[in-house]
């Protein structure tokens, strides 16, 4: 299929300007991926998300109801609860001047309230955030938008959640967030967003499932990458003892596919589903070159020795490609600085990074001009170019 192999001009990877608008349009308006309903197990528990800016706590209620509210108090705007995750009993109360919201975020009182005009508890309760769940899984948006739900734009991919049983998954420890890596986000995603380079740059990955990669076509705002289980014999130790014990394992595990199964969905978060665990990772930005990636795991219910090793191992394996990636990360990061480069060139098995592109390139077709626009000027370029296509 023929396409046009050119990737994003250079000049798009490190640009502030750029990143203000990418923050604001992309990020904020788009479904953020937060947690997974068993990282909230108990009345009061919540995890908070933090991008751009923006804080967010998801919280249990008293009623077991998660809701999602921006971590702010209503009185001066300190944080409210600390932390990725903790429990706040039945209220929340404001390290600042102890301001104390109900778990459904209605406003309990002020500290000294003789000191305040009257207040309605419902107006000065806590900013709600949009909500959005599927399967187990929980997304927000910080921004109004039309962009599609998280739920709308995974449902093609029901079958899949349902095979694995997300619904059932329990967390197998923290999510974790990465030591900022000096990197703009894009070129996360573009190392992530195809699989040519998988026999090159990762041997443990290519000795899992090397033979058998490939990636689907983008659609409707989410992707597909399958790596079937090799047939010949592995040669690392990690794969071997993976691929061995997974012949071992008990039903109804054993009857999935030996394979890892990844679900990308636009701007920023990736699911993988292995026989073993579910797992999803993404990428924070930070500053337009400091980004984060933010991952988590999940494990089965009662989950038996074969399914712990397995997840040991896969994890092995995993945690090998991420310090790999973040590598070829650094490298395609720092190219466009060089008075050599001449953007991308992409081969047919990349199109996965230019479907990315495209994607972005509506969003923002600012980013598709060769140069960037004067200072002062992103903004409103780009406003007239939009206004242009519609």
């Amino acid at each position: 299929m023929k396409f046009n192999r050119a990737g994003l001009p250079g000049w798009t990877y490190h640009n502030e300007e750029l990143f203000e608008l990418e923050a604001s349009n992309i990020f904020k308006k788009n479904w953020q991926l937060v947690c997974h309903q068993s990282d909230l197990p108990n009345k009061g528990d919540y995890v908070t998300y933090d991008i751009l800016g923006e804080r967010a706590i998801l919280l249990r209620g008293v009623d077991h109801k998660v809701r999602a509210f921006h971590n702010l108090c209503r009185h001066r705007g300190s944080r409210l609860v600390v932390g990725d995750k903790g429990n706040c009993g039945k209220m929340i109360t404001c390290p600042f001047h102890a301001w104390s919201y109900s778990l459904n975020g209605q406003l309990r009182g002020p500290a000294k309230p003789q000191s305040f005009p009257p207040l309605n508890r419902n107006e000065w309760g806590l900013k709600p955030i949009e909500l959005d769940e599927f399967m187990g899984f929980y997304f927000v948006k910080f921004k109004s938008s039309n962009y599609p739900k998280a739920s709308e734009i995974l449902k093609r991919h029901k079958e899949t959640f349902d095979q694995y049983q997300t619904k059932k998954l329990m967390s197998a420890g923290e999510i974790s967030l990465s030591n900022c890596l000096s990197i703009n986000w894009k070129t996360v995603r573009d190392v992530d967003n195809e699989g040519y380079h998988v026999a090159q740059a990762h041997p443990g990955l290519h000795d899992l499932y090397g033979e058998n990669y490939r990636d689907e076509e983008y659609n409707f705002w989410s992707t597909v990458s399958v790596g079937k289980i090799n047939s010949k014999p592995s040669k690392l130790w990690t794969v071997r003892n993976y691929r061995s014990i997974l012949e071992k394992l008990e039903k109804p595990w054993c009857d999935l596919p030996k394979q890892w199964y990844y679900i990308g969905i636009f701007p920023n978060a990736v699911f993988g589903f292995y026989p073993d665990s579910v797992i999803f990772y993404q990428e924070v930005p930070v500053k337009c070159n400091e980004t984060l990636i933010r991952s988590a795991v999940y494990k089965r219910p009662k989950e038996s020795r074969h399914l712990k090793i397995l997840r040991y191992l896969s994890g092995r394996i995993d945690n090998s490609a991420v310090e790999e990636d973040n590598q070829l990360s650094e490298w395609l990061n720092e190219a466009p600085k060089s008075s050599g480069y001449e953007g991308s060139f992409l081969s047919d098995l990349e199109k996965g990074v230019r479907d990315y592109h495209d994607a972005l390139r509506e969003m923002l077709p600012v980013i598709d001009l060769d140069e960037p626009p004067i200072s002062g000027k992103m903004s409103q370029v780009n406003a007239k170019l939009l206004a242009r296509e519609n």
